[in-house]
């Protein structure tokens, strides 16, 4: 009899409260972090960020792989392909995720690929050279509109989200400008300055760097006002509704368990709030850009949709 009502009680509280759900999920593997460009690159750098600031609050290690090739995509392939596990994360937010494949077909959707925090973004400031008569974004518009075609800009690469960037500027304004290619920012950096292109896309560092040198004419930022450059209006300020920038945080498959997402959000933002990542990203130039996962996704979606109307017809 005492042990029929010791089985009942047991059974009972197990009912009440089932161990197996309510036990949290841990990895007990190296969770590896994903990076589709080479090292020293500003997405190694927010990745090498995150990961030294957060492995204090893992019991595993956070390891840093680069994959470089192809945009970013080949990275992107790796983890929308990956076990829904938790154990391979993506710096994505950038070309990778919201410009390239609205350009070129991919192995992968953004669908794919779910957000567990941003951690950074990276305004964009438009700039033409000094001296060009282009000094304002209404400038530029006028220009284009009187001979469609023949202004230039330059970009990081096709399909790169600065080549967005000028398409979506063009598709609000209602212009046709030429795109030349080139492989970074700094060739096509060059090719403004040497007078080659009309304009092109700046870090908004390196823009008030030359702006200050009186080598270009700052014309806008392509989302909000930047923290460096606050008296530099941004394209929808100016009535061209345009908010493209490049963000930087993680993310998994999309199949990954809500709990797991969690368990990696709570850890990485617990990184982000430490005087430990606030140094490091102070040292590094890199401007924190808090988003949970759900906001983080609604972002990359919202850039990626604009982008796509920029390049339908």
């Amino acid at each position: 009899m005492i042990r029929k009502i010791l089985r009942l009680t047991v059974a009972a509280a197990l009912a009440v409260s089932p161990i197996t759900a309510s036990a949290e999920w841990k990895p007990e593997r190296p969770i590896n972090i994903i990076v589709g460009f080479s090292a020293g690159g500003g997405t190694d750098s927010t990745a090498r960020l995150i990961a030294s600031s957060a492995q204090e609050f893992f019991d595993v290690p956070l390891v840093v792989v680069n994959r470089p090739g192809a945009s970013g995509t080949l990275a992107a392939e790796i983890v929308a392909g990956s076990k829904p596990d938790g154990l391979t994360l993506l710096v994505a937010g950038g070309s990778e995720s919201t410009s390239v494949p609205n350009h070129l077909k991919t192995n992968y959707s953004l669908d794919q690929l779910r957000g567990v925090i941003r951690v950074n973004r990276e305004h964009m400031v438009i700039v033409t050279k000094a001296g060009s008569g282009l000094k304002t974004a209404d400038d530029i518009v006028a220009a284009a509109k009187a001979d469609p075609g023949k202004l230039t800009f330059g970009s990081s690469g096709p399909a790169s989200i600065l080549h967005s960037a000028f398409l979506v500027f063009a598709k609000q304004a209602g212009i046709e400008m030429t795109h030349v290619p080139f492989q970074g920012g700094a060739p096509a950096l060059a090719a403004l300055l040497g007078g080659h292109i009309d304009m092109t896309i700046l870090t908004p560092g390196d823009a008030k760097a030359q702006a200050e040198a009186g080598n270009v004419n700052l014309i806008a930022t392509t989302s909000d006002r930047a923290p460096q450059l606050p008296d530099l209006a941004s394209l929808s300020e100016l009535g061209y509704d345009v908010n493209v920038e490049n963000m930087k945080g993680l993310v998994v498959q999309a199949d990954t368990p809500d709990e797991v997402v969690q368990f990696l959000h709570d850890r990485f933002k617990q990184a982000m709030e430490s005087d430990t990542f606030s140094s490091l990203a102070k040292r590094a130039n890199i401007q924190p850009s808090y988003l949970n996962g759900a906001d983080f996704d609604a972002a990359m979606k919202k850039m990626s949709k604009a982008i796509k109307e920029a390049l339908s017809e």
